[in-house]
């Protein structure tokens, strides 16, 4: 039998991502008809890099499912006594129904999958965070009431995984995407990527600059670290290019009046977003960040239950 993996948000097509986000609105409403529904199955998660979100919102979300989660530290991009990935992940998937990966570089992702011989699921990358995206999706859709036609400015880095995620995923449900960064292209969306999306979605990703001219008509701005991890050496030139392109209360009025604020955390307040924003109304941050545990709910019953 051929095994479902979500390595990067193309392996998910349009339908199957509004399946997933229909189950986990279902799951998060009515979790007690779930709370036994992964009985007996071993989720192992493999951390090549610490997460607070990413390991207790999938041990959560494990444990309300009647499941069991078991850590383990793959820091240096390896096992004990210079085991090779492929050998490792060729035992897990002996153990474990499912292996969630968080690892540095997406060519381990891909090696993980190609070895393992149940679903793996990308925790995130430096190219892709879709777990990231399918919460987010989850978030947008409860305050807007629907995916279709509403607009995303993502401002900030537009060449990290977040942004990467953000253009696959929320186009492919028909969402509009703008991506608002420096113009760099160290800090703008990968061409390629666009291209791929693009074709895929039929939608066009837009492009800007400015920032007041990025987020106008958005009914979601978006926005992550100006630094993030495994970049620390590029800090002081990071930041003298995002300042103008912080989340604070002038530009969100250039926004939609109704326009939500997104951040998927841990967010350095006073930097690209400010405490006046993420604490307003306007902000769903911490929704956001619960949405983390019920899409990956959703996920992983899909994944184990199809």
């Amino acid at each position: 039998m051929m095994v479902k993996h979500l390595l990067s948000d193309f392996d998910l097509s349009r339908e199957e991502v509004l399946e997933i986000l229909d189950l986990s609105e279902r799951i998060k409403l009515n979790p007690s008809k779930y709370m036994r529904s992964l009985e007996g199955k071993i989720l192992i998660m493999l951390f090549e890099l610490p997460s607070l979100r990413t390991h207790i919102s999938f041990d959560a979300g494990m444990a309300q499912l009647g499941g069991h989660a078991i850590f383990y530290d793959i820091k240096g991009g390896g096992f004990t006594r210079g085991e090779g990935l492929e050998d490792g992940i060729k035992v897990l998937s002996r153990y474990g129904d499912c292996i969630m990966a968080r690892v540095l570089r997406q060519r381990d992702m891909e090696r993980i999958g190609a070895a393992a011989t149940v679903p793996v699921i990308n925790g995130m990358t430096e190219r892709y965070h879709p777990c990231q995206n399918l919460a987010d999706l989850l978030t947008i859709r409860e305050a807007k009431k629907g995916l279709e036609g509403v607009r995303i400015a993502y401002v900030g880095d537009g060449g990290c995984n977040t942004a990467n995620s953000t253009m696959i995923g929320c186009s492919s449900v028909g969402m509009e995407v703008a991506v608002v960064c420096p113009d760099n292209p160290r800090y703008s969306p990968d061409p390629e990527i666009i291209r791929l999306v693009e074709k895929r979605s039929g939608r066009r990703i837009e492009v800007f600059h400015d920032p007041y001219e990025g987020v106008k008509g958005a009914d979601v701005i978006y926005t992550d670290v100006w630094v993030s991890a495994g970049m620390e050496e590029e800090k002081e030139e990071r930041m003298k290019a995002f300042p103008p392109y912080q989340v604070n209360e002038r530009l969100l009025s250039h926004a939609e009046p109704d326009c939500i604020v997104m951040h998927c955390l841990p967010a350095h307040r006073g930097l690209e977003i400010t405490s006046e924003v993420m604490d307003s109304p306007s902000s769903v941050v911490f929704d956001q960040a619960e949405n983390r545990m019920h899409a990956q709910k959703g996920l992983l019953h899909w994944l184990l239950k199809k």
